[in-house]
């Protein structure tokens, strides 16, 4: 771990005994959310992991300093501050330089995790290749950055505005193993069933931790993707969001849409044109990978004793 990092005492203890500790991101208080239901999820999340007898770290900078673990005030202010950036793992030394406060990405979240010891990561859904990146080679950092980091991700899939087929090619050449939880079929975010088919399944949280504990042994250091599909019954209907996502796409290009700004863009469409059914899909989504997240940090816990 560098100085560098702020890493919050609770935390800093229960990976020094080797107690479960589960990350979460903070761009989806910062960017993911409107108030005041950001701040809402980002309290709810915390009692949710610790009822679970896990210790929860959210990851985020405030005025320059990336930190691990979170306190109360700190989730608060990061929610309610107009000012904070989004911060991939390329901005982090931006943002640490110029004392900026930021939400942290998939890969800055997971970077941060890793740095302070921190094994398993909860997420919504993953970054991924973009639409038209065979010509584009608009590509998420999130893939890079996982396929260099020893840890456990627990998202929804990709969200579904991405390049599904790409993305799992591009997950294999970076050699990401990807496991789907009670399932073969792909998640795609706000959908149970992308479309696309993948190899392996496990059934409980064991089966992940013992993946994660064999691919350690074998000196592997990238990360274990566990695809946890969002509960059919609190999907996004898949003819509503086919026909939204058409939609969404071609008022991109109408826009002039593209690069970083496509996913913000994308997501907005998707919650307005669908009356909030898309968030509340969203958040159902997250809420189970973070149940699930906390499973295996248990699991993972105990196979370590």
């Amino acid at each position: 771990m560098t100085n560098a990092v702020r890493v919050s005492d609770e935390v800093r203890e229960a990976v020094r005994d080797g107690r479960p500790v589960l990350a979460l991101e903070s761009t989806i208080l910062t960017h993911g959310l409107p108030r005041p239901a950001n701040e809402e999820l980002a309290l709810e999340t915390e009692e949710r992991v610790r009822a679970a007898g896990v210790v929860p770290a959210t990851i985020g900078v405030v005025n320059g300093a990336p930190t691990v673990g979170l306190s109360t005030d700190e989730l608060v202010g990061l929610s309610r501050d107009d000012s904070a950036v989004k911060a991939s793992l390329r901005d982090l030394p931006i943002a640490v330089a110029k004392g900026l406060s930021a939400g942290t990405t998939v890969a800055a979240t997971a970077y941060l995790a890793v740095q302070a010891g921190v094994r398993v990561f909860s997420t919504g859904g993953l970054g991924g290749v973009h639409r038209g990146a065979e010509t584009t080679f608009d590509e998420s950092a999130d893939l890079g950055t996982l396929a260099g980091l020893p840890l456990v991700v627990v998202s929804a899939g990709v969200k579904s505005i991405l390049d599904i087929g790409l993305t799992l090619e591009r997950l294999e050449t970076l050699n990401l193993s990807v496991v789907g939880y009670g399932t073969t079929d792909y998640p795609g975010f706000y959908v149970a069933d992308s479309g696309f088919d993948i190899e392996y399944s496990i059934g409980s949280p064991e089966e992940a931790a013992r993946i994660a504990v064999a691919r350690d042994a074998l000196g592997i250091d990238s990360t274990l993707l566990v695809a946890n599909p969002v509960s059919a019954d609190l999907q996004l209907s898949p003819e509503l969001h086919d026909r939204v996502l058409a939609e969404a796409l071609s008022a991109a290009v109408a826009n002039g849409v593209h690069g970083h700004d496509s996913t913000p863009f994308l997501l907005d469409y998707f919650a307005k044109s669908t009356g909030g059914e898309s968030m509340a899909a969203n958040l159902a989504a997250y809420r189970g990978n973070v149940d699930l997240g906390a499973q295996i940090a248990l699991s993972l816990s105990a196979l370590s004793e």
